[in-house]
């Protein structure tokens, strides 16, 4: 007995060290000489001898981690839960739930092993009753080490898999319970792509219409995101939850990029400056409650956790339902209740509570849910409009909306009665006159000759003839032209060797050319105001939420001199720029990312002013278009400010098209990560660019985490045409033309921009 005793003591040191990466910890050293002194005498002791000598140093380890426990540090937080002792999903399934079956998988006969998904029940009774209460318990599977399982980083068709047996939890009116064990997407780019799918199911779970909880151990960006969008979101105080790896941040602040890794000073700082703990989210806002672990993290013989777990997964799930079940009063006086009894001491178990929502309740969830995310991260940026300017924003909003109800809501339901009563007047007015004058137009038929009509060939040409790039007068008559036509210099088109491409003179390419190569067609980078003044009508664009300014919220070192550097140099706020513009006449909101701003990066006032964009276009009945000039991602100096946008503006982009607005997205040169895997892949009707780039995560990011260097061109427009993550490529000359083609012919039910 006191041999395994032993043994246990060794693991445990072992733990320690392992979590703690090598540290020269007095602790740590003061354990090993212990156990080796006790090591080489232990076979000579006597059996009460070795007892006593067991139960001593079993003191001294509880006194060590509780000292060691208070000193962690966040990387010692993200070591621990990538630890393979760490507690997993199954060790859930099988300690907090009743009883499971789980769903689509036996090991490495899965889709995806990193997803697993059970349908489970919880038992509660109530006197003596008993009642089993039933859940889809969906997340990710790290084990305790095995390989098929990826480290809980989940495939496009893991995530496809939780969001299908998402919609048949909502089917059968039972809750969701998330457990977010990831360290990130794996960033694959087959059918679909990772931020395709991730995409989807920020889209879908904004309205599914049954409680979510989610229980966050490591949230790793847009793969935590792929199953964390919940009514309560839980998290475990060893956790974390961040907008990137600390790895993968200090390889970006380090400027690494091949051969030697960043140093673990450097990985260390980063993971402190990222706010990435459980108690930096809930001071942010972006959890609701921290369940406490044991000292170090849980593990699987922590069997006291198990049970605290339960209890709190069974209390959350009751306060969803409770928020939105019944009439506000008796809601409040509930929650009230319920609330002083849990601080008492309530079993959980003891309580009767159904889970069933019915459909009026189904409906104030997910606009609670709207509501909850709809206002985090209103720290997180810069907005200097007084209260006078809200509250005139308030009443021209209002207006916009009484307008847009008459005209369109209003009025069209008796439209096209009216429109068919003046057709029949039209039509039998029409027929009374051509029967009177039938006699005099026969008469002055024979007596007056048929005119001639002279033919004019350059207009009958103009309508009967397509357009050619190659003649005179289609060339170079555009509103703006690069700066870098101005360059006296030829220019080499990287596609010359297979091609055959002959270089260009830099004005000609630039000027007339419009940045496009007359051989094959490739696109070089142009600035985004060639855009917005050669897409747009002349004098029609209208900025608002300008004041809207990027912030350093984490307070993380030396980003705001970045962010000074980014405004001074584009004269920008943000890298978000929104206006109202037209198209040959059709009006349209426009929200554009700019490259030039931080690589197009999305943190919270771009996000809050997409979603501002978004509500503006539904309440004036407008469509809404997205130009991506180039977006590297979420800021990742903003920590979970930056990633919680992809949650946030997805919602957003889900009431505007619910609603039956028109949504596009125009990609153009690199377009990448999590913007990509939200509120932009959601979008119904995506295009790109003809030369520019779309995925998850580009070819230094993927071969960082897998190992593996993707293929030349395999993240280009062309390869996301054929998965399906966009619906066509434009070449850039014919822009214009093609969103008014789009705006003639897509939209939805309402089609109120026509």
């Amino acid at each position: 007995m006191e041999d395994k005793r032993f043994n246990q003591l060794k693991e445990r040191y072992n733990y320690m060290h392992d979590i703690l990466a090598g540290k020269n910890n007095e602790n740590l050293r003061l354990l090993a000489s212990r156990l080796e002194e006790l090591d080489s005498r232990f076979p000579a002791l006597s059996a009460r001898e070795r007892e006593t000598a067991v139960t001593s140093l079993e003191d001294l380890f509880n006194f060590v981690e509780k000292k060691i426990e208070v000193e962690l540090t966040p990387m010692d937080r993200v070591r621990i839960v990538r630890n393979p002792q760490r507690i997993c999903l199954r060790d859930i399934l099988e300690n907090v739930y009743d009883n499971y079956t789980e769903i689509g998988s036996m090991g490495e006969h899965s889709p995806d092993p990193a997803m697993l998904i059970a349908r489970a029940y919880i038992t509660r009774r109530h006197g003596k009753r008993v009642f089993n209460q039933s859940v889809m318990v969906i997340g990710h599977e790290k084990g305790h080490g095995e390989e098929i399982r990826n480290g809980g980083s989940a495939q496009p068709w893991g995530n496809a898999k939780a969001l299908h047996y998402m919609k048949v939890a909502e089917t059968e009116n039972i809750p969701i319970h998330t457990y977010v064990f990831t360290p990130g997407a794996f960033p694959v780019e087959d059918t679909p792509g990772a931020a395709q799918q991730i995409a989807r199911n920020l889209f879908e779970m904004g309205n599914v219409k049954v409680p979510i909880l989610a229980v966050f151990s490591e949230g790793g960006s847009g793969g935590a995101e792929a199953v964390g969008l919940a009514d309560r979101r839980l998290m475990l105080s060893h956790g974390y939850y961040s907008v990137i790896s600390p790895e993968g941040g200090a390889a970006i602040e380090g400027n690494v990029k091949r051969g030697p890794r960043a140093t673990p000073e450097l990985i260390e700082k980063v993971a402190s400056d990222l706010c990435i703990t459980a108690q930096d989210n809930l001071r942010l806002g972006y959890i609701d409650r921290i369940i406490q672990e044991p000292n170090l993290g849980a593990r699987c013989h922590h069997f006291d956790f198990f049970r605290l777990l339960r209890q709190e997964v069974l209390r959350a799930t009751d306060e969803i339902v409770l928020d939105v079940r019944g009439m506000q009063p008796f809601r409040a006086m509930g929650k009230r209740s319920r609330r002083k009894k849990i601080e008492e001491g309530l079993n959980m178990e003891n309580v009767r509570m159904s889970w069933n929502l019915s459909p009026s309740a189904q409906e104030r969830l997910m606009e609670r849910r709207h509501r909850k995310f709809r206002g985090l991260a209103g720290q997180a940026f810069i907005d200097p409009r007084t209260k006078w300017d809200l509250f005139k924003q308030g009443l021209n909003e209002t207006f916009w909306e009484l307008a847009g109800y008459i005209r369109y809501d209003l009025l069209r339901k008796r439209q096209q009665n009216i429109a068919n009563f003046f057709g029949e007047i039209r039509s039998e007015t029409s027929l009374f006159i051509k029967n009177q004058t039938a006699p005099l137009r026969r008469l002055l038929g024979k007596a007056i000759p048929p005119l001639r009509v002279k033919r004019n060939g350059e207009a009958e040409k103009q309508l009967t003839t397509l357009s050619d790039w190659n003649d005179g007068n289609e060339r170079g008559q555009w509103s703006y032209v690069s700066p870098k036509a101005k360059e006296d210099k030829a220019v080499i088109c990287p596609n010359s060797a297979t091609h055959g491409c002959l270089d260009m003179w830099a004005p000609d390419l630039y000027g007339e050319f419009a940045g496009v190569c007359t051989n094959c067609g490739h696109h070089f980078p142009m600035e985004y105001q060639w855009y917005l003044y050669n897409m747009f009508d002349a004098g029609s664009i209208h900025e608002f939420n300008a004041e809207i300014e990027a912030r350093n919220p984490l307070d993380y070192e030396g980003f705001d001199l970045k962010l000074e550097k980014a405004k001074a140099a584009t004269g920008r706020k943000s890298s978000c720029m929104t206006f109202e513009a037209s198209i040959q006449g059709i009006n349209l909101c426009v929200y554009m990312l700019m490259a030039p701003f931080r690589g197009g990066s999305v943190g919270a006032a771009e996000g809050e002013k997409i979603i501002l964009a978004s509500e503006r276009a539904s309440k004036k009945r407008l469509p809404l278009l997205a130009y991506v000039h180039g977006t590297a991602g979420i800021r990742i100096q903003e920590g979970v400010n930056g990633v919680i946008q992809m949650p946030r503006c997805t919602m957003a982009m889900r009431r505007y098209i619910d609603a039956g607005g028109l949504y596009l997205v125009l990609y153009d040169t690199n377009s990448y990560a999590g913007p990509v895997a939200s509120f932009l892949g959601c979008s119904p009707y995506q295009f790109g660019i003809r030369s520019s780039n779309v995925g998850f995560a580009g070819p230094g990011v993927i071969q960082e985490t897998t190992g593996v260097m993707p293929p030349p061109h395999y993240h280009s427009v062309y390869k996301a045409l054929a998965r399906g993550h966009i619906q066509g490529v434009w070449d850039r000359r014919e822009a214009r033309f093609n969103l008014h083609q789009s705006m003639l012919t897509m939209g939805g039910r309402n089609l109120y921009y026509k």
